[in-house]
């Protein structure tokens, strides 16, 4: 027997979680609770190591605090900073479980995001699994529209070819990482590909940020990464597929971010914005006594998140129904009905990844997708397509009763309740798709 989540019946994974901190008091505390808080099934959060390198702040006087009422916290300080890869050394040192879920300090953990990492290591053959930032800046500025653009490739690319940044769950297999990175996640995936495992992108767990709110902090970061990137290729022989301009030039046409006069405008802004910061790490990397191992701190991306986060999720609520279901009823019978209708939301759980699909009456099953309108109406038509490509059949029998889901999208925006303490508005169906029984 296993559990949903892919584990055998009574097993339990546990992980040790590493979080880097510099000067991170206005959200330390935040992120912490978001991480102790997961839900998860088959898995559990055995220790929580806090690096505190080099703190001017009260962040690890608040950490201490923390972990005086939960054991689950260690504090390790650092008398000064080292730089980040350091902080991870003696994390990896520390830790004791399986496996290691590294996260920034900067970030806020949506609940469920854990588990949606670690069940992947059901599969020995899962080396590595990264998270899915979503940046919480608003995106009606010239930045703002650029950190999202920013983000909105990387998850365009990582779907594909998986790039892994911001949480990280990895195999306790590595036993060190080199000191002079300034990109600490790729050099673990680095690592991780060249002892045999593989990668996964998982887009539904999903971890808040704040990108740079202006252009100094924004090519001070972006040159850092870069820089980075280039000496990661160098030294290990391994590259970021993020490094492409081919992959981030066919994201960027297929995006909404274009569709628009302004939308053009800012995203050649940020393209040129981009530019320019890889022409600085190019620079950098020409000449070796500019290190970014120690880097300095873009202060716009260390803006207190957690109203942010709240803000930034956007939810959908998916409504499929089965037309002309009471037709069916009375022509295959109660019972066989209804276990259609299961059928049809069990598949539509799949197909959606796992969202929970509440079953309700007349033939309607009901998906709450976070998200833009844009990507819920793009899952539902996923959903759509895989009726239509592999039909429902009645168990043991022939098709013969045609029926068609039809679906409808309702969209809340960020910063609007939740749909469970909305009034639902009136929804309009897409057209429909046939679906066999």
């Amino acid at each position: 027997m296993t559990t949903p989540d892919g584990w055998a019946d009574g097993a339990m994974l546990d992980c040790s979680v590493g979080v880097m901190a510099y000067n991170e008091e206005g959200n330390i505390a935040d992120a912490l609770r978001s991480m102790l808080g997961q839900q998860m099934s088959g898995a559990r959060v055995t220790e929580v190591i806090v690096v505190a390198s080099g703190c001017t702040d009260r962040t690890a006087e608040i950490v201490a605090e923390l972990a005086r009422a939960e054991p689950r916290i260690r504090l390790i300080e650092q008398p000064r900073r080292e730089g980040k890869a350091s902080a991870i050394n003696l994390f990896i040192a520390a830790a004791t479980a399986p496996v290691l879920l590294l996260v920034s300090a900067d970030v806020i953990v949506e609940d469920g995001a854990f588990g949606h990492l670690l069940r992947h290591f059901a599969d020995p053959a899962v080396g590595m699994v990264g998270g899915h930032p979503v940046p919480v800046n608003a995106s009606g500025t010239f930045l703002g529209h650029t950190v999202h653009l920013q983000w909105h490739l990387h998850d365009v690319i990582a779907r594909e070819t998986p790039k892994l940044g911001e949480a990280i769950a990895f195999r306790n297999v590595v036993p060190s990482i080199p000191l002079d990175t300034a990109v600490d996640e790729l050099n673990i995936q680095a690592l991780v590909t060249q002892l045999g495992y593989r990668l996964v992108y998982e887009p539904r767990a999903v971890i808040y940020n704040h990108g740079p709110t202006t252009v100094v902090d924004f090519l001070r970061q972006r040159r850092r990464i870069y820089a980075g990137h280039l000496r990661t290729r160098d030294q290990q022989a391994y590259e970021a597929s993020t490094m492409s301009a081919w992959r981030a030039g066919r994201a960027l046409l297929g995006s909404s971010f274009v569709t628009t006069p302004q939308g053009a405008l800012w995203s050649a802004g940020a393209i040129g914005l981009e530019a320019a910061a890889r022409a600085l790490g190019r620079y950098d990397v020409l000449h070796p006594d500019r290190t970014h191992a120690v880097w300095q701190m873009s202060t716009t991306t260390k803006q207190h998140i957690q109203s942010g986060a709240r803000a930034a999720v956007q939810y959908n609520v998916a409504v499929f129904h089965i037309v002309n279901f009471h037709r069916l009823q009375l022509e295959i019978g109660g019972q066989a009905s209804r276990q259609l209708a299961r059928r049809v939301a069990d598949r539509i759980q799949q197909a959606l990844g796992g969202v929970p699909v509440t079953l309700q009456d007349a033939g309607t099953a009901v998906a709450m997708l976070p998200g833009d309108r844009t990507a819920a109406e793009r899952a539902a038509g996923a959903v759509l397509q895989l009726f239509e490509a592999t039909p429902i059949t009645s168990a043991g029998r022939r098709p013969v009763t045609p029926v068609t889901l039809s679906c409808g999208i309702i969209a809340f925006p960020p910063g609007q309740p939740r749909p469970a303490e909305a009034a639902a508005p009136r929804v309009e169906f897409q057209p429909a798709t046939p679906v066999t029984t």
